[in-house]
């Protein structure tokens, strides 16, 4: 929190582009959120110490002309409070992380969305990400927003 303290059983919700830059729907759910946020999303609870992980790809820019850096899109959902979304993840190597979306991101909602991911000795990616609970969520109480 903004006192840092850990937070046990926030929700944690993430979705993101697959390897292509697209959302893709899964057909059987077709109506859904899967329709918007694609396959790749899901939710976890923070544990006792706070702590939160996905298991997932790392995602690919949109398609096209000016495509915007890779992200992952992240919301929580507080036990009797409210629910907001803090900035995205952002890679601080990607090359279309231009210097002024690096210094926005670096000061974002719910704190510093740049992330260095780091390569394990398997070949798996690894990325963190601290969040702070309501920091730049306007009306969020207990803050100075």
């Amino acid at each position: 929190d903004s006192q840092g303290q850990v937070a046990a059983g926030v929700v944690v919700y993430a979705y993101h582009t697959n390897a292509q830059g697209l959302y893709p729907a899964n057909d059987a759910l077709r109506g859904t959120a899967s329709v918007r946020h694609g396959r790749l999303r899901g939710w976890t609870k923070t544990d006792e110490q706070g702590r939160y992980q996905f298991d997932t790809i790392r995602p690919a820019s949109y398609p096209g002309a000016n495509p915007p850096p890779q992200h992952i899109h992240m919301n929580l959902l507080e036990p009797r409070r409210c629910t907001y979304y803090v900035d995205e993840v952002q890679f601080d190597d990607d090359p279309l992380l231009s210097a002024e979306a690096r210094a926005l991101t670096a000061r974002g909602r719910g704190g510093s969305g740049l992330v260095h991911p780091t390569r394990a000795a398997d070949g798996v990616w690894q990325a963190t990400r601290d969040l702070v609970l309501g920091l730049g969520v306007p009306g969020y109480p207990n803050t100075s927003n």
